[in-house]
């Protein structure tokens, strides 16, 4: 059993610090990019969603002009572990809307309700609702209320509607996390430990994922909505 609690501030540090090790622990499916534990860049990958996710609690004090909530599952049993968590931002124009950031559970907590759960918390304040994900969780999702609208990259981008939100949603720049001098260090470790050769045959394997993937979001969108549907409206966008 589980309950369910919403937290519009930053949480606690015993909290930020279980969020953390689940989004290590499950990079592959929390992050875009979808790297896989055996490829080199996987620790550097690690380290990139950790921030971002971190980032986005901090910002829940208001300092970055960001929106940001965090819906949590917690353990009936035990109220101080957290077994699920689902990050998400409200858009800046539309009371109703909201787009998820990263959703974890626990492994063996999965099968139990806890994402349906934290997700009906979120739609019940937030009905209209965005996501994007693999082409391979889309069943799980259309499960719980949300239908294809296209393809992004890699990912199928799904709603609870059949459109997208036309307000404006303010989302963290990630781009500067990438070049910053901790992922440089890590890069150069990872370099000097795996040999030059090996790292760059890391970067033609994720990217050959990366194509895999996206041919799955693309295969999938027009399996359920015809070819007309690969290019989706781009929303509005604020990078802070």
């Amino acid at each position: 059993m589980f309950t369910i609690t919403r937290l519009e501030n930053p949480p606690p540090e015993s909290i930020k610090s279980q969020i953390m090790q689940m989004v290590i622990d499950y990079v592959t499916d929390i992050g875009m990019v979808g790297i896989v534990p055996s490829n080199p860049l996987y620790p550097l990958y690690q380290y990139g969603v950790g921030f971002e996710v971190n980032r986005y609690q901090e910002a829940m004090d208001g300092s970055l002009g960001l929106s940001v909530e965090l819906i949590l599952a917690l353990d009936a049993e035990d109220p101080a572990t957290v077994i699920g968590f689902l990050l998400y931002l409200p858009y800046e124009d539309d009371p109703e809307a909201c787009a998820v950031a990263y959703m974890a559970v626990l492994a063996n907590r999965r099968r139990q309700g806890v994402a349906r759960g934290m997700l009906t918390a979120m739609l019940a304040r937030y009905p209209h609702a965005e996501l994007a994900c693999f082409a391979s969780k889309v069943p799980c999702f259309e499960t719980l209320g949300f239908q294809v609208l296209g393809a992004r990259g890699p990912q199928v981008l799904m709603n609870t509607r059949d459109h997208a939100s036309n307000g404006r949603l303010a989302v963290l720049d990630v781009e500067p996390i990438y070049r910053s001098e901790e992922v440089m260090q890590i890069h150069t470790y990872l370099l000097n430990q795996q040999g030059r050769r090996a790292m760059s045959d890391a970067e033609k394997n994720r990217d050959r994922h990366l194509d895999r993937l996206a041919r799955q979001a693309d295969a999938l969108v027009v399996e359920r909505l015809g070819e007309g549907a690969l290019a989706p409206a781009q929303r509005p966008l604020r990078l802070v």
